[in-house]
């Protein structure tokens, strides 16, 4: 197991913001490779078309996701991180009511997300915290 800390000079470990960024940039890629699923969950409430919030959504996760990787630029990443998984969430609302009678599986898997969304926040927070300065 990974130890928070570098066990050689005691400065926090940047590895996980470094896999935060890794992962925000291929979901950011994901939006444009397969963009489909992500318009279907953007609220229809939003104005404008569904594939211009999946596409500025994608371009916002790859933005933050390269912003994490840096190390001169992480606690913004970071910040914006937060921001887009506060973001997000009524989409992540959204797709547990559009997905409610797909059956108890689809039911299940977005209820599940949304408490998720503590954790992706709190581990942004912790790269913010850790980040060089």
């Amino acid at each position: 197991m990974t130890s928070p800390t570098s066990a050689v000079d005691g400065v926090p470990s940047q590895v996980p913001a470094q896999r935060m960024g890794a992962m925000l940039i291929g979901m950011g890629v994901l939006h444009f490779v397969a963009p489909k699923p992500f318009d279907s969950i953007v609220p229809a409430q939003l104005p404008g078309s569904a594939r211009f919030y999946t596409l500025a959504s994608g371009v916002a996760e790859a933005a933050t996701g390269a912003a994490l990787l840096a190390p001169r630029t992480r606690r913004l990443g970071a910040l914006a991180a937060v921001a887009l998984f506060i973001g997000v969430f009524p989409a992540n609302v959204n797709m547990v009511r559009l997905w409610w009678s797909k059956g108890w599986l689809a039911r299940i898997g977005t209820i599940a997300r949304l408490p998720l969304q503590v954790p992706m926040i709190t581990q942004a927070l912790k790269a913010y915290r850790n980040a060089p300065r």
